[in-house]
Formats: structure tokens, sequence, C-alpha cells
């Protein structure tokens, strides 16, 4: 117990310390919501998306194949409709052949850099709403913005397999195949932006949780979406959270902090800091706020799709910048 408190003592020491400095948390109070956010249309397409991979489909992972692969069509469907060449990235797991969905916007002076975006579309023996198609739908509405933009940088956009248990955290992970294949490669990775649950959003006081002693300098309200990283990634972060800012009004908040907080590495960026690239998670905090996290009731009805439509914006925009638009 006394070393589980000095664990903590030191937690929430450098976790302030964090948010006075340049790469902790940056706090921005959740603002009031002035009208509608976002873009009739794209809500309505980000909507269309998570049903068809939450309801018409369902749960989607190695135990449920068949919709696993129709997810996965699906997936290379409407990035080939964008004007996209799509390839699969196809390995075996549990004696089953799975595949990483990627597509590239080429980049005009500076090929070999890449930004990416990129997230699971496998579920966990549940519909998957908000975990994870509301952050495949995003990842598909910025390949859609972004399909016939000139950039300098490479775009690669990845949907990632097998993020789920019981392939969490290891080598079977889509995304470790995909960055250790990278890494491999020499592939220069500048930004990996890895979206996990962005769908689910609330102003009632008190909703918002956080890992032991947290608390006290965020929000109580899960109204908002967070920027995650280690302290490896803080640049990237840093550059991530004033990108967002400059384009979205939206609510943000942001950390950079050790690995041993609770969370910190639940999602497929945790498999580019395994091969040193600057990843970020983009979250509306998973567990911490949605009551519907990993169960049943992860519903395409439990979404606020207006405001995951001013996420995706947001992040449109941040996109474009870091790969840098003619």
């Amino acid at each position: 117990m006394k070393r589980i408190a000095v664990l903590l003592v030191l937690a929430g020491g450098m976790l302030l310390l964090g948010k006075l400095s340049t790469f902790g948390w940056r706090f921005c109070g959740a603002r009031q919501m002035n009208g509608e956010y976002g873009n009739t249309l794209l809500s309505q397409r980000l909507k269309r998306h998570v049903m068809v991979l939450s309801d018409e489909i369902g749960d989607r992972s190695v135990f449920r194949y068949d919709r696993l692969l129709q997810a996965q069509e699906y997936l290379k469907d409407q990035l080939v409709s964008y004007g996209y060449e799509v390839k699969l990235q196809t390995y075996r797991a549990r004696g089953k052949e799975v595949s990483n969905v990627i597509a590239v916007n080429t980049g005009r002076k500076e090929p070999e850099t890449i930004v990416l975006v990129g997230a699971h579309y496998d579920s966990c023996m549940n519909p998957g709403a908000d975990d994870n198609a509301s952050a495949v739908a995003g990842v598909l509405e910025i390949a859609r913005a972004l399909a016939d933009q000139v950039t300098n940088k490479t775009v690669q956009f990845v949907l990632f397999v097998n993020e789920e248990p019981p392939f969490f955290h290891t080598e079977m992970m889509g995304s470790r195949v995909y960055t250790r294949t990278a890494k491999a490669r020499g592939e220069a990775i500048e930004a990996a932006l890895v979206l996990e649950m962005i769908g689910y959003y609330t102003d009632q006081p008190g909703s918002q949780r956080y890992p032991p002693a947290l608390g006290m300098f965020y929000p109580n309200s899960g109204n908002f979406i967070a920027v995650v990283s280690n302290f490896s990634s803080g640049r990237i972060k840093n550059r991530v959270v004033s990108l967002f800012r400059k384009h979205s009004e939206f609510p943000l908040e942001s950390i950079s902090a050790p690995g041993f907080v609770s969370g910190i590495d639940f999602s497929d960026h945790w498999s580019f800091w395994q091969e040193g690239y600057p990843a970020v998670m983009i979250t509306d905090t998973a567990f911490y706020r949605n009551p519907h996290y990993h169960r049943l009731t992860d519903t395409w009805q439990t979404l606020d799709y207006t405001r995951t439509a001013e996420v995706v914006r947001g992040l449109t925009e941040t996109v474009t910048d870091l790969a840098g638009s003619f």
C-alpha cells in the first residue's frame, strides 16, 4: 500500500508538472455549445458508416470471421469509391487470414515522409458502435476529404484488424504487424494519428472519470475530445493540439504521460511507440466516459454524430496542415 501511495503521489506530481509544461496536459475548459457543430452531410455520412458496421454487420472479429470479412470489404469499397487504390496487408491469426486495409495519398514534394491516420475495425463481442466504428467512420471521411487534395507529404489511411482481445498488446495486433513491417522497410512515419472511440459525448456533470489522482485537473463532463501521448511523442501531440484548435472551437484536452498511467497506451498508437514512431491517440476517453464500453449496448443510437462531425472536420484540417497542402 505504501508503494502504491508513493506512485500515486509521483504520478500526480509528474502530471502537475506536465500540465505546466509544453509536454503535459494543456487545459482548455469545455466551451458551451453554441448551436450545432459540424456539417449536416458529414454527420449523416458518419452515422451511415457506423450503422453499417455496428448494426448491419455487427460483431466483427476472427471469432465472427464472416462479419470481419464483410467489414473489410465495406472499408475497401468505400476507399475505392473515393478514388484510392487499396492494398490489403494480410497475415494469419488464429488460423484465419486477416488484413489491414490501406489507402495512400502520395505526397508531391516529400513522398517518403508519412502522416498516418488509423483506427481498428474489429470489435469485442458487441456491436462496437463507439468502439470502434465511430473512429473508422472518422478515418473514412478524412480519407474522402483528402482524396483530391495535393499534399507535400504522403498521407496513409490504415484500418487495422485485431486490436481487441485476445490480440491486444501482442505481436498479432494488426497495428504491430504494420509497424514492424514499416520499420523493417525504413519508412519515415513522421506522425501517426490513431482514432479510438470518438463518438460519445455528454454534458452531464460527473459523467467524465479519470485514472486515480488526475480528475482534479480536468472537466467533469464528458463533452470534449482528448489527444493522448507518451513523453516521447509530446512534440507531435502539441502540434496536433495546436492545429486542431486553429481550425475548431470544439473542446479539447491533451496529455503526455508515462506508460503506467491507466489507459495511456490502450490502442494501436502503442504499436507505433514500440518501433519509435511518434504517435497520438485521439479519443472520447472510452470507459472513462462511455457506459456502453464493451457491452451489447454499444449501438449506433448512443452516439452524437453532430459533435463527432466537428471533431472529424477539425482533424481533417489538422491532417491537411501536417501533410502540407498546396
